[in-house]
């Protein structure tokens, strides 16, 4: 089975990015494509494609617990409910609300989705999933100028120089044959116990995690951090 990982920000387009990615997968008619989304309290994409498709596609929620720290969790579970299914590829989506975390594996293809209206810093803003990601799909690039793509494009590689960036229109499906052949690339993943996130997720051991309300270092435990401390407070890798 071959697992691909399609993180990004909410409302970058990954969905449509994924709809072109099955779309693909189908017509090459080897492929059986099974799909879980990641996500907080409401998600519909396994609907969406389930009916459109006719895929095996299911969601699960984190509720109370941090999207990607649950993603982690239950990754074991999906790997083997796929195989169950038949599965030749896996495509997770994950909910994309924390922008430090990495949800990539080893031996998995690792999809950063972002989209081109999110401003020329944002690239610098969500680091880390770019930075350990195989490729960066960048979407709603109709919606811009050339000059903006290229600077775009920049601040992309200020944070990986060697990144492969695929610049689409995703609804069309413009502009992806380069992703299409990363996926034909992609690796199989032979054994589920190798399989291991390519980064360090961000800590979650302080009292806020525990349900404590109060404002202020001074009432929390665990790691913690005052004002005037330094920035890099954890250095994950």
């Amino acid at each position: 089975m071959r697992i691909m990982v399609v993180a990004g920000p909410p409302s970058a387009g990954k969905t449509a990015v994924i709809k072109q990615m099955i779309r693909y997968l189908k017509d090459k008619d080897k492929d059986k494509v099974a799909y879980l989304k990641i996500d907080v309290v409401a998600a519909f994409e396994d609907e969406e494609l389930r009916s459109e498709f006719g895929i095996p596609a299911r969601k699960v929620y984190s509720g109370d617990m941090c999207p990607d720290h649950m993603g982690i969790m239950v990754m074991r579970d999906a790997v083997a409910w796929a195989g169950e299914e038949g599965a030749s590829v896996l495509i997770i989506e994950s909910a994309g609300l924390c922008l430090r975390c990495t949800p990539y594996l080893s031996g998995a293809l690792g999809i950063c989705v972002m989209s081109s209206l999110s401003g020329t810093h944002a690239p610098l803003k969500m680091a880390p999933m770019i930075a350990l990601a195989d490729t960066c799909v960048v979407t709603k690039t109709d919606l811009i100028s050339q000059a903006e793509k290229e600077v775009f494009r920049e601040s992309i590689r200020r944070v990986s120089k060697d990144m492969d960036i695929v610049e689409t229109n995703a609804v069309q499906g413009t502009g992806l044959k380069y992703l299409y052949r990363l996926m034909d690339s992609a690796p199989a993943c032979e054994d589920m116990d190798s399989l291991e996130l390519r980064g360090a997720p961000p800590l979650g051991v302080c009292t806020v995690c525990i349900g404590k309300k109060k404002i202020g270092w001074q009432n929390h435990f665990g790691v913690i951090r005052r004002l005037a401390d330094d920035d890099n407070i954890y250095n994950g890798e």
